[in-house]
Parts: structure tokens; C-alpha cells; sequence
């Protein structure tokens, strides 16, 4: 029996595993959903005040004298999720620049059900909460649609979801995120200090003009991103996960070189690379010098055929997917049930979250798109149906992260933060199992439909 080299085992039962892990949307959503039940289990264990105290950690960053001393739980909100929202922004500006959002014809249902389901889950919260202090506070929280978490439930159904369907639950999260973000930058911002917001206005400038004369260095972004627009707004007061949205907006979405001229580029650099004598006698696989030298240009011909909004999004997905996230579930899903569980339960604020998350997501998108697709304004995507629509209109209610983030802002208060947050966890949790039975139903029916009609085809 031939023994396969170690390298080839490695690859096998390594390599190849691995990224097939983090290029799955359902690997991520499972990993996003075990973090967070993670924290509850601590946070409901003797750990509990080790864990919370653990989150209170300060530590600095700076120079000169000049320090931002926060604790570990601002750092995870403020700056590791920048992050998150800076790949959120990608995704923003390519469906806009060359997706589903590119078409008015193909953007206007997910548009107009998106707003559908911010409008009305921020009505439902306000009505039921209606005398409350927390009312104004807290109406942001069920205005969010997690975007990993539902299509990770949508990849739980495997091969025999649409594309379309896919496409256009996409499309409403990332329209929702964008007004999630809007609703941050307006509405949950701390007092303004203008002189960084002014010189976060230069450096945005900057990063603009680098765009439209042509730099593609991903480095000159992130520099300026960073140690310029991100820092300073943190310093202003609006939130700096603005910064982010800001900043990926700016990332070139063209290419260095067209397709054809790659496309050229490459026969010839792979043609010199065929004349070269190979040495099959070279165990090691090492290349030469002039194989180097050929591998190299490829290497940088195909770097400058990617758009670096894509090579960044595709490249920063992974991290945020499988560090990022967990992180932010394991650091603000730990909610301590102390006391009476049921009070908590039926406050007002948790019922408001609730209530204006499952039915006011669902009124808001399938409603509004109901409304619209009879009045025959709007069409339904091709291979898509109105029970999908319903399942999808559920999906939309899973807030989790923004949901938690947006919490995070809302309310200082601990008790009141705590009913949120619970109120965030109990209602994706029940849209997860309600849009998962209801697409799996309908999807399984079109399925056996589309088998039947196929039979009959044949015999006739």
C-alpha cells in the first residue's frame, strides 16, 4: 500500500477541513449561536462574577502623554467592532456598486420591505412601552436584523433554497444594517466634539481623493482608517463604528488592470513558465530563481485584477465571522437571571423587544410587501413564493448582534439592559425555529412539485 506524502495528509485532514469551515455561512452561525449560549452558562454559573468583572478590565492605548483608557467591554464594542461593521459597509457599497441593490427594479421590494421592518417593529416597542423613560431609549433594539444569523439558518436547509430567496434576505439585512447604522450615527450619539469630528472630516477626504486618483494599496486605507478616521471619531463622541461604515465606502471597487489585458498578462507569464526546464529530480518542490521571479508576477497580476473592495471583504470575513462575532456574543450575551426570571420576562421592555422584533418584523417586511405586490408596484423575485416570503419575513426578526449592540447604547441602566437583552435572545431564538419550520415546509412542498411535474413530463 503507497504511504501519501505528510504534506498531502496535512492538506487532507488539515488544511482543506479548515477552509471549508470558514467559508461556511452555517459554521459561522452555529460558532455565533454557541458563543452566546457559552456566556449564558457562565454568567448563570459560580463564574458569574469572575465573568463580568473580567469584562470591567482596563487597559490603555496611546503616546505623549496622550492615553484613551477604557474598559475590555468598550474595547469590543467600540473598536473590535469597527470591524465588523467596516465588512458590513463592503457588503453595502457591492451590492450597491454591482449587486441585487445596483437595479432599482431589483431593489425596490427589499428596500421597501426593510423599512417596512424598522418602521414598525420601533412603533410596536414605542406603543407597549408608552409612559416609560425607556421607551425613547430602547425603540432602536428590534429595528435589526442579524445578517449572519439568518442566513445561517437559511444554509441549514441545504441546496434547495433559490438563489433568489437567498439574494433577497440579503438584501434586507444589509438595507436594515444601514439603517441600523443611521439610527446609531442620529439618534445614539453622545455629545459631539466638532474639532475631531472636523480633522475626521480631512482624513475621509483624504482617503476619497486616494480613491478617485487611483491608489489601490489597501495599507494607505488602513492607516488612514484607523489611526485617522476611526480614532478620531472615538474621540468625537459619534459612535466609531461610523467611521467604519465611512471608511469602507471608500475602498476602491475597481480593479487595477481589465479583464482582458489579465487574462493576456497571464497566458504569457504561464507560457514562460512551461519553456523553463523543470527538475524533476528536486524532491524538496523547491522552484528556481526564474520560476520565482514568474510566480511573483502572477501572483501580482491576479492581485491587481481583484478589486480591493473584494479582496478586503473576502479576506476580513473569516475573522469576523469566526473572532469577531463570537467575541462580542461571549462579552454581551451573559445575562445573569437573577431574582424573579418571570418579572424580568414580563417587563415591558422585554415584551416590547419581543413583540416588536417577531410580529413587528414580520408586519413590516411580509405585510408591506404584501401591500405592494398587490397593488402590483413591486414583483415578487423569480422561483420565490409568498409562504417563503412569510418564512423569510421571520427570519428578519433574529436581531441578535445589532440587536445587542444597539441595546448596549440604549441602556445604562443594568436592570433595563438586562430585560433587553433578554428580550433580543428569547425573540431570535424563536424566529430562528419559526422562519426554519416555515421555509423548510414550503421549500420541501416546491421540492415534491417540482419532482411530480418533472414525471409527468416524461411520460408524456
Amino acid at each position: 500500500m503507497e504511504l501519501k506524502p505528510k504534506k498531502e495528509i496535512v492538506d487532507i485532514w488539515i488544511i482543506d477541513p479548515f477552509n471549508e469551515l470558514i467559508n461556511n455561512s452555517k459554521a459561522s452561525g452555529i460558532v455565533l449561536f454557541a458563543s452566546a449560549f457559552i456566556a449564558l452558562l457562565i454568567a448563570n454559573s459560580p463564574l458569574a462574577e469572575a465573568y463580568h468583572h473580567f469584562w470591567e478590565n482596563k487597559f490603555a492605548i496611546g503616546f505623549n502623554g496622550n492615553f484613551i483608557n477604557k474598559t475590555l467591554h468598550h474595547w469590543i464594542n467600540d473598536g473590535l467592532m469597527a470591524l465588523f461593521f467596516f465588512v458590513v459597509g463592503l457588503e453595502l457599497k457591492r451590492e450597491l456598486v454591482a449587486g441585487e441593490l445596483r437595479s432599482p427594479r431589483n431593489a425596490a421590494l427589499p428596500i421597501t420591505a426593510a423599512a417596512g421592518g424598522m418602521i414598525l417593529p420601533a412603533l410596536i416597542y414605542t406603543v407597549i412601552n408608552s409612559g416609560n423613560p425607556a421607551a425613547f431609549a430602547g425603540w432602536g433594539i428590534p429595528m435589526a436584523t442579524d445578517i449572519a444569523f439568518a442566513l445561517g439558518i437559511l444554509y441549514l436547509l441545504g441546496d434547495k433554497v433559490p438563489s433568489s430567496l437567498k439574494i433577497f434576505l440579503t438584501a434586507i439585512a444589509i438595507v436594515d444594517d444601514l439603517g441600523a447604522v443611521l439610527v446609531i450615527a442620529f439618534f445614539y450619539t453622545s455629545e459631539i466634539v466638532y474639532e475631531s469630528l472636523a480633522i475626521a472630516g480631512v482624513v475621509l477626504l483624504v482617503m476619497i481623493a486616494g480613491n478617485l486618483i487611483g491608489i489601490r494599496n489597501t495599507v494607505f486605507y488602513g492607516i488612514l482608517g484607523v489611526g485617522g478616521l476611526w480614532l478620531e471619531f472615538l474621540l468625537s463622541g459619534v459612535h466609531a463604528t461610523i467611521a467604519a461604515v465611512l471608511a469602507a465606502f471608500t475602498i476602491p471597487a475597481t480593479t487595477k488592470i481589465q479583464e482582458r489585458l489579465f487574462v493576456n498578462k497571464s497566458k504569457k507569464l504561464i507560457d514562460d513558465f512551461v519553456k523553463i526546464d523543470f527538475d524533476e529530480k528536486n524532491e524538496e518542490n523547491l522552484v528556481s530563481y526564474e520560476q520565482y521571479k514568474i510566480i511573483s508576477k502572477i501572483r501580482d497580476v491576479s492581485k491587481n485584477a481583484i478589486p480591493p473592495l473584494q479582496r478586503l471583504e473576502h479576506g476580513l470575513h473569516p475573522i469576523v465571522s469566526f473572532i469577531v462575532m463570537p467575541i462580542f456574543a461571549l462579552s454581551n450575551a451573559g445575562i445573569t437571571l437573577s431574582g424573579n426570571v418571570l418579572d424580568a420576562l414580563f417587563s415591558t421592555v422585554t415584551i416590547g423587544v419581543i413583540v416588536g422584533l417577531i410580529l413587528g418584523k414580520f408586519l413590516g417586511v411580509v405585510g408591506v410587501s404584501y401591500i405592494v405586490l398587490k397593488l402590483k408596484l413591486m414583483q415578487l423575485p423569480v422561483g420565490m413564493s409568498m409562504k417563503q416570503l412569510v418564512g423569510v419575513g421571520f427570519l428578519t426578526a433574529i436581531g441578535f448582534t445589532m440587536s445587542l449592540f444597539i441595546s448596549e447604547l440604549a441602556f445604562k441602566d443594568v436592570e433595563l439592559l438586562t430585560q433587553a437583552k433578554l428580550g433580543v435572545l428569547v425573540a431570535s431564538v424563536l424566529a430562528s425555529i419559526i422562519g426554519f419550520v416555515i421555509l423548510n415546509i414550503s421549500l420541501r412542498k416546491q421540492a415534491m412539485e417540482k419532482a411530480a411535474s418533472i414525471e409527468v413530463e416524461e411520460v408524456v
